[in-house]
């Protein structure tokens, strides 16, 4: 091979090797002229700072009868024991860097499974359609995070007008009733997102029943029943989806008991 030839390769070599990608101490791939990082990496931890209220509970005073004559707006009243509403929570470690209401501590009140309404009064007006419907109200703290006791919930099936297809819904059997994330997020807020739901009429373990958490593809398996933390999110559209498993992994009967949501993270 004469020099001309091996000088054409050696030039070829020396463009080839400074085209490929370098990676910095922070994985971040380097190429030319362009910089791309690598997908930050999701997890989930378990918090326990917050206040137990270990005593408060929660009662359904209005209406008294489950059957309501007509569609429309309907009056609730709940009785609300050794917890104030409208107060916010005392914020310590974790539960500090969440997203926070200033409006202070109120009522998840969640009808058909559908994302909550916070209510901090314990008394309101909401419009009910006619069917049959499943309502589920539980003590949430400033930062949204359940209360989780016997008494901090109510749980009820309701029929307005003309009863509707019951959804396959039984409150006397497992029920998983997602909570958190909801909504949109921005700024600061991105960074620690609260995962939490409710359950009922069963508990969590590492051989028996569990919640398989699925955030943007990557699945986590829940043993305890205890409020989380997501962080690594990217932004724009984040789904989460929950479900209630059994000791063998298969989905527990119950209409509420598979739940994908959508939220949203902006800058």
């Amino acid at each position: 091979m004469n020099a001309k030839i091996l000088g054409t390769a050696a030039a070829a070599l020396i463009i080839a090797v400074s085209c490929q990608p370098k990676k910095t101490e922070n994985e971040e791939v380097v190429v030319e002229g362009m910089e791309m990082t690598t997908p930050a990496e999701i997890s989930i931890e378990k918090f326990t700072d917050s206040p137990a209220y270990a005593s408060s509970s929660l009662t359904l005073k209005n209406p008294t009868n489950t059957t309501i004559a007509k569609a429309g707006e309907v009056d609730f009243a709940f009785d609300v024991k050794d917890y104030t509403l409208g107060e916010v929570t005392e914020r310590n470690g974790v539960a500090s860097n969440l997203a926070n209401s200033d409006k202070g501590q109120h009522i998840h009140f969640i009808l058909d499974n559908e994302p909550y309404s916070a209510h901090y009064e314990p008394e309101f007006k909401r419009e009910m359609p006619e069917g049959t419907h499943y309502l589920v109200a539980f003590l949430s703290r400033s930062y949204h995070e359940s209360v989780k006791n016997s008494n901090s919930f109510i749980a009820k099936k309701m029929v307005v007008g003309e009863a509707s297809d019951d959804m396959n819904v039984d409150f006397e059997k497992p029920t998983m009733i997602y909570s958190r994330p909801k909504g949109e997020y921005s700024g600061a807020d991105t960074e620690n997102l609260l995962l939490d739901f409710f359950l009922l009429n069963t508990t969590l373990s590492e051989d028996g029943n569990k919640v398989r958490a699925t955030i943007n593809d990557q699945e986590f398996m829940i043993t305890e029943w205890a409020p989380y933390v997501i962080k690594g999110l990217p932004k724009g559209e984040v789904t989460v989806k929950l479900e209630l498993l059994d000791a063998d992994g298969n989905l527990i009967p119950g209409g509420f008991n598979e739940v994908t949501r959508t939220v949203t993270l902006k800058d």
